[in-house]
């Protein structure tokens, strides 16, 4: 764009026909002379020819002239402007075209066309009166001050923030024509300018000018010292901009962030009604009420309301910039009562805001009721201004908010809007609050569905599960079990505790139990499952303070939420082939009890407890026959009798289980009641689980090569089977689609054997088993994209599908429903 700028600069007042022609050879020089480039420039043609052409050229355009001869050479001409040098060494603006050309000869050669500028065509010389209408209009406050900083000139926008005219201002200084500025401030900005050269840009002065002597403004200065020709400082100039809109909007975010910090750190009503209070001053106002329906400082609903009646309100709290406004007011908790007609009463019922700029100085106040007996005009109380805010939080008024102010600007409408944002962020907070009062006791039972009342259906165990807690009062523990089903019919089974007791133990338990479902979901191995708990305990235990030193304790004698400490066993259970793998983390090894009623225990490292650190944890296998039951607890169910040690407590257990009917579920609560009081001291859980067997016809496997051409036998075989087990033609369908995509994705990208495994259960799964690391992943190829689909396709035709690692490889699996293709 810079090129065409010049040559559109050049073309005003180049005439090709007044112009003088030059010629040069490749390199600049000067080969060819002509009487008007002689006439133009002064010198003759001896003087000229065999020059370079640059040397004809002001210093600045001689730097130019080799790209100009690059851009020739390369078949290009330009046009624009430069200063030549004439003989006497006075220079001469010209328009100059450069051209590429054929010397006579039939040499190259560049043909240069010099052309003086018209009149009118140069720049202009910056005059005194040219300087004088830039400034003196200027929107821009402009002023001049000497080194003694008194003003020498000023323009009118100055003017605009007060002091009077500019003649008027000639030798004040700053703080004569601005008496109520911090005039040390800006004048000590002036002398390090004047001292150092330095410029100030950007220097933003926020308070009272005589303009707005009522209000807070801000203005953005910028200084610059100004030099004579030996470079001494005359003075400076300085520039002023009134930013205090962007000021105001900077003030409001930042009240807004102090809101969103320190409003609702409680659940406590009252607390937060202050919160408010304290935020709103000085910020906003100078004086702010927070009153609240006594219905919701007792948790309950309140009632609609009618502007009729006299309603009642309780102080919840008030917050002034002055010493004397709360002695003249209601004291916070006590009962205020509005006048009927009043606007506080206007507000509750209608749910909307009332601002008023200029309070009647004569009127009296709207509370009834006023200490001493007697009510108070705004007049005697020094209120100005006010704002009032009703308190509504999910449709329903709590109360309202009423800002004074004294002696600032009247409340505006922007200032109603940031009342508006502040007090409905303390409603939601206040309701909060109201809603816990109400909901302790539903949230206590609502706790309690944190244990299973219905373990899910699953063909791999027959389970039955008893829990006692040692909280009473709410039957809340910290304890849980769980059964949680996996794929190819597999099931985890789970029993842990967190310490403590009550309702801060059933929120650890809570949040406990919901990433051991999460993790189970991903279908992690049981050591891994909980080396992730041990960082989710780990974390919690830093950021509830859980650390060393800290003595903030919960409900319970146990700090709130916290996780630490907690213990947890993890139980996989295969029905295929009755392999179960397990790992503990600080909790008792689970009892087996054989078909034939024996009762043992299984051999399992006790690895340390969450979050607090030490070895990683060890997972181990064992292989149970069908019939036998495992049998998860708590250390509660062994920490009472005479001996606690842990030998005595599981030789109790083992009697009491050597004498338990065949039935799981009276033999669970037999045995709890065998070893647990009715109130016991620590909380227990008990989880029974009974292995299945799958029936060998209902699992068909084989080995295949890690060849693409065994796909289609594959598929094939799949076929048959499905037809063996009386599969519907819909199914087989999608089901040899899922083969044949899962097989040719592990013979790809993984090497070694590959296993198929189709196992009809409740649902018809299909498993393939390779050798590979790698985790697979979904794509989304591009329309052209000749692979990367296989995974996608797996996912849109299964129910559900997913990937395990096991010691050997890993396993892609994916499960359809079966109820409905059955024949």
């Amino acid at each position: 764009m810079g090129g065409q700028k010049e040559q559109g600069g050049a073309r005003q007042g180049f005439d090709v026909a007044d112009a003088a022609p030059l010629l040069l050879d490749p390199h600049g020089l000067v080969t060819g002379w002509t009487v008007h480039a002689e006439r133009l420039l002064g010198h003759g043609a001896a003087e000229a020819v065999g020059r370079k052409f640059a040397d004809l050229l002001a210093n600045e355009d001689a730097e130019r002239m080799e790209d100009l001869l690059d851009r020739c050479r390369a078949g290009k001409d330009w046009t624009g402007l430069m200063t030549a040098v004439r003989r006497d060494g006075h220079p001469v603006e010209v328009g100059v075209r450069v051209t590429p050309t054929t010397a006579p000869q039939g040499r190259p050669a560049v043909l240069v066309l010099l052309s003086e500028l018209e009149e009118g065509t140069r720049g202009w010389d910056m005059s005194r009166g040219v300087l004088e209408q830039i400034v003196v209009g200027n929107p821009i406050g402009i002023a001049i001050v000497d080194t003694e900083l008194r003003y020498v000139w000023s323009n009118a926008a100055l003017e605009q923030w007060g002091g009077g005219e500019g003649r008027t201002r000639l030798g004040l200084r700053v703080a004569d024509v601005q008496p109520g500025m911090d005039s040390e401030a800006v004048e000590e900005r002036m002398r390090h300018v004047l001292e150092t050269g330095e410029q100030v840009v950007g220097y933003e002065y926020v308070g009272r000018v005589r303009s707005a002597p009522l209000r807070e403004t801000a203005h953005m200065l910028s200084f610059t010292r100004l030099e004579d020709d030996r470079g001494d400082p005359m003075g400076l100039y300085y520039t002023v901009v009134d930013v205090t809109d962007r000021h105001r909007a900077r003030q409001r975010l930042a009240l807004l962030d102090r809101a969103g910090q320190y409003i609702g750190r409680t659940l406590d009503v009252m607390t937060t009604a202050q919160e408010l209070a304290d935020v709103a001053v000085p910020g906003l106002a100078d004086f702010v009420t927070v009153d609240l329906l006594e219905t919701v400082l007792r948790g309950a609903e309140p009632a609609p309301l009618t502007g009729s009646e006299r309603v009642p309100l309780r102080r919840a709290g008030h917050r002034s910039l002055y010493e004397d406004l709360p002695r003249t007011v209601v004291d916070s908790g006590a009962v205020v009562s509005y006048l009927t007609d009043s606007p506080p009463v206007w507000c509750l019922t209608t749910g909307r805001s009332w601002r008023q700029e200029h309070l009647d100085p004569l009127a009296m106040e709207w509370a009834e009721g006023a200490p001493g007996g007697r009510e108070s005009t705004f007049l005697e109380l020094g209120l100005q201004s006010v704002m009032i805010v009703p308190i509504r939080a999910r449709g329903v008024t709590l109360g309202l908010t009423t800002f004074f102010r004294r002696r600032q600007n009247p409340f505006d409408a922007d200032d109603l809007h940031l009342a508006e944002d502040l007090v409905s962020r303390a409603a939601v907070c206040v309701d909060n609050a109201r809603r816990y009062t109400r909901e302790r006791d539903a949230a206590l039972v609502l706790q309690r569905s944190l244990l299973p009342r219905r373990m899910p259906e699953q063909d791999a165990v027959e389970v039955a599960a008893c829990y006692r807690p040692a909280d009473e009062l709410t039957g809340l523990g910290g304890d849980w079990y769980d059964l949680i089903p996996l794929a190819a019919a597999r099931v985890a089974l789970v029993v842990g505790e967190v310490p403590g007791h009550g309702i801060d133990a059933a929120a650890a338990m809570g949040q406990l139990r919901t990433a051991v479902r999460t993790l189970a979901a991903i279908d992690l191995p049981p050591e891994e499952v909980l080396a992730h708990l041990d960082d989710l305990a780990l974390r919690s235990g830093h950021d509830d303070g859980g650390l060393e030193g800290d003595d903030s304790r919960g409900e319970g004698g146990g700090r709130q939420g916290n996780t630490v400490g907690a213990a947890c066993v993890y139980v996989v259970y295969d029905p295929a082939d009755g392999r179960c793998t397990m790992a503990a983390a600080g909790h008792p090894a689970p009892a087996v009890v054989a078909p034939d009623g024996t009762v043992g225990f299984v051999d399992l490292p006790q690895g340390p407890a969450l979050g607090v650190g030490g070895p990683p944890f060890e997972a181990v296998e064992v292989t149970l026959d069908e019939g036998s039951t495992l049998v998860l607890h708590t250390d509660g169910l062994l920490a009472h009798g005479d001996d606690s040690a842990e030998q005595a407590g599981r030789e109790r257990l083992r009697r009491a289980l050597e004498g338990t009917a065949r039935e799981l579920r009276p033999s669970c609560q037999t045995v709890v009641d065998a070893l647990v009081p009715s109130r016991p001291e620590d909380d227990v859980a008990l989880l029974m689980a009974r292995t299945k067997r799958l029936a060998p016809e209902q699992i068909a496997a084989w080995e295949l090569p890690p060849d693409p051409a065994v796909v289609a036998d594959a598929r094939r075989t799949t076929q048959d089977q499905l037809a063996r087990w009386g599969i519907d033609e819909e199914l087989k369908f999608t089901t040899e689609l899922l083969v044949s995509e899962l097989v040719t994705n592990a013979i790809r990208h993984a090497s070694g054997r590959v296993r198929l495994r189709l196992i009809r259960e409740r649902t018809l799964v299909c498993e393939v088993l390779d050798s590979g690391a790698s985790a697979p992943h979904l794509r989304h190829p591009r329309a052209m994209d000749e692979g990367g689909r296989g995974l996608l396709l797996v996912s849109q035709l299964a129910e559900r599908w997913g990937t395990r690692f096991v010691p050997d490889g890993k396993i892609i699996w994916a499960e359809q429903p079966l109820s409905t293709h059955l024949e």
